[in-house]
């Protein structure tokens, strides 16, 4: 399934082109949604003016206070490229995809489908309430609906799982791959498909980076677009204005 995700995202690729490599050369193409220079392209949403800044070619988000910081515009059927570090122990962020672009009144988040970037030590330092670690599964990222259902491949009550832990610690660069088609995503980490959900019950809107409490850098920030589906009004996030 997760061969056939690619292949099927290749292939619409390449439909936009109207050919295959060896006759067209003009292929979709990767574009920056970051330029290493600004934050052109990104609105933030409901976190301070200096929560998101740009050093050495990296966004640098302070972690406080929680929110977001989302695409001027939304997306549909894409392949996403992101890389993000987390500078402390226990640090908690995430990408949303095909989100809300404003979060709902007395809340912090919007409405998407979260991809979790957890640093490896959250676990023993967010313990259950009988002080035990909690779930290895948050750090290594988990797909989960935030107002949306989706269904899981490896199901953790509601969330999906990796089913290997690849994820690296603080002070390391972790890459995520993401394919998104029609309600369904396929993650890979660090070089490999170890996750997914399907189903989602929006496929389409914003992608947003989160601050959650601790600093996180992030870079190589890529998207390719593929052929919109067949997404209804219903499915898809309200506009909102830049």
């Amino acid at each position: 399934m997760k061969g056939m995700m690619l292949a099927l995202a290749w292939g619409a690729a390449l439909l936009v082109s109207g050919g295959p490599p060896e006759t067209r050369q003009d292929l979709p193409q990767y574009r920056d949604l970051f330029n290493g220079k600004d934050l052109t392209g990104w609105v933030n949403v409901n976190c301070d003016p200096d929560t998101w800044s740009v050093k050495d070619g990296m966004i640098v988000c302070t972690g406080k206070p929680t929110g977001v910081m989302r695409t001027d515009r939304q997306y549909e059927n894409f392949l996403l490229h992101i890389e993000w570090m987390h500078m402390k122990e226990g640090g908690n962020s995430g990408c949303f995809l095909w989100s809300d672009g404003t979060v709902p009144e007395g809340r912090r988040l919007p409405r998407g489908l979260e991809v979790q970037m957890l640093e490896l030590e959250w676990p023993n330092i967010n313990k259950t309430k009988d002080g035990k670690p909690n779930d290895i599964a948050y750090v290594s990222g988990e797909l989960f609906g935030v107002g949306w259902k989706t269904t899981p491949d490896n199901p953790r009550g509601d969330r999906s799982k990796s089913v290997e832990l690849r994820c690296k610690g603080k002070g390391e660069w972790n890459t995520y791959d993401v394919v998104a088609v029609d309600g369904t995503v396929k993650l890979s980490i660090n070089g490999k498909f170890v996750n997914g959900i399907s189903k989602a019950g929006i496929k389409k809107g914003y992608l947003n980076l989160e601050s959650e409490g601790a600093e996180i850098h992030f870079r190589n920030i890529r998207i390719l677009e593929l052929p919109g589906g067949v997404t209804t009004p219903e499915q898809s996030a309200p506009e909102v204005g830049k």
